[in-house]
């Protein structure tokens, strides 16, 4: 009896919100993603098995423990010789960094990016309402927000935004920041701007949970132009339907997972523990129980709650991550294509086994950690370009994305796909070969022995 008074109390509740979801989709504020361009370094910045040995071999605090863990990490961590590491880390200069080089680096992804993208949209930067940036890892003066400014010139009534610290997960945070200012400027453009700094964070010391961030963080960045105004409706490429962003920083093992640090002998880097996985699948769950009733269609609903009641009855006293497991409902009766973090191989196996995904669920993002590396708040962006290039997203298509940054935060969103999209990106001159019959990685035939 209990039972089927909640299910007639849930029907009703969905009622009423898709109601008001109708009235308010006919009145409220839309945010449409009219293009966006991924970064692509030189070849000359491609760390190659050679090159990433030459860097590793340079670095005169390591023993050979730590080069059995990063022979061992860097097998295992999916990344093929395709990506790209910082212009001062190529030419041996990690371990005193100067700020040019951080500037430098940043000057290249924001203005090819944004060049590209504009020459994409025909919108002039003069044209732009408001302007976002994130970088974590980089906070300068005058700001980076600035430096975008000066080179286009825009308009002296530019709302500009510099966001720092918010991780992987940036990317998501300043697209819910361009969605609120919507609601208040009518018609208006904006730009966001998702890259990380790497240049002055190369890890140069021994610690094992600070070296695990050279294997991963590869250079990246993209540039996405936004706008609500409907006249526009036709030249869009998706819709964002929907946001929602957990913050689960409140507990100390979620907060302290990956974090920037020095060691104990001063040298700075990104740290990041064993908890990280289980940060990242608590988040999501948090996460999950806002953004179902979001995007589950009312039959799923109704599946999953009577599915969990029954779970609970038979054992009320059930382990957390047993309840967590439980906690997941069926996500592809409300999407098609599932954009997750390409944060590494351990993160990518755990969500895509908790949703129940298929290799070719998956196949998106680690492609994109194969090729291209965790190029961190940009790295969602790689994986569209994969799906684009691969033909794969349709109009009416919805599309989920999942990201994880420090702090720790799960943000995720849905988006309608607004016309069929089939540009090459940045995948254009190698989307046929993915993905690859074998995923070989050729460090541990040339340095295996290290490993005996």
């Amino acid at each position: 009896m209990e039972l089927l008074t909640a299910l007639c109390l849930l029907c009703f509740l969905y009622l009423t919100y898709y109601l008001y979801k109708l009235v308010l989709q006919r009145t409220n504020h839309c945010c449409y993603m009219l293009g966006y361009e991924c970064y692509k370094a030189t070849e000359d910045r491609r760390l190659d098995t050679e090159l990433c040995a030459s860097i590793v071999f340079r670095n005169k605090n390591l023993g050979l423990e730590e080069y059995r863990f990063l022979l061992r990490t860097i097998v295992k961590a999916g990344i093929g010789q395709n990506s790209y590491a910082p212009e001062n880390v190529i030419r041996g200069k990690e371990e005193r960094p100067e700020l040019i080089d951080s500037l430098t680096e940043m000057d290249q992804i924001f203005f090819e990016t944004l060049d590209n993208l504009f020459a994409k949209t025909r919108i002039s930067p003069q044209e732009i309402d408001i302007l976002v940036v994130n970088v974590s890892l980089l906070s300068c003066v005058p700001s980076l927000t600035a430096r975008v400014i000066n080179r286009y010139k825009m308009k002296s009534n530019v709302k500009a935004f510099n966001l720092s610290g918010m991780g992987c997960s940036a990317s998501l945070v300043a697209i819910d920041l361009v969605q609120q200012l919507f609601k208040t400027y009518n018609n208006a453009f904006a730009i966001v701007v998702s890259t990380e700094s790497l240049s002055a964070n190369w890890y140069c010391g021994n610690e094992k949970s600070m070296i695990l961030s050279n294997c991963l963080f590869r250079s990246g960045g993209c540039s996405m132009l936004f706008t609500n105004n409907k006249a526009l409706k036709h030249r869009a490429i998706l819709k964002l339907k929907c946001m929602v962003r957990t913050h689960y920083g409140s507990n100390d093992e979620a907060y302290d997972c990956c974090i920037q640090m020095e060691d104990g002998h001063g040298n700075r880097g990104f740290r990041l523990t064993k908890k990280l996985v289980n940060a990242a699948g608590q988040s999501f769950t948090i996460n999950l129980r806002v953004l179902g009733p979001k995007m589950l269609p009312l039959w799923e609903i109704i599946r999953y709650i009577i599915l969990s009641f029954a779970q609970r009855r038979k054992s009320k006293r059930a382990s957390l991550d047993e309840e967590l497991t439980a906690a997941i409902p069926n996500l592809k009766t409300g999407v098609e294509h599932f954009c997750i973090h390409p944060g590494g191989k351990a993160v990518i196996d755990g969500v895509g086994k908790s949703l129940g995904l298929t290799d070719y669920d998956l196949e998106p993002t680690r492609m994109t950690l194969h090729r291209f590396g965790n190029t961190s708040a940009g790295s969602l962006w790689y994986v569209l370009g994969y799906m684009e290039a691969k033909k794969r997203l349709k109009k009416g298509d919805r599309i989920i994305m999942i990201s994880f940054g420090s702090g720790f935060k799960c943000n995720t969103c849905i988006w309608e796909v607004m016309k069929d999209m089939k540009d090459g990106n940045v995948w254009k001159d190698c989307i046929d070969e993915y993905p690859p019959n074998a995923v070989v990685n050729p460090f541990m035939e040339k340095y295996g022995w290290l490993d005996r």
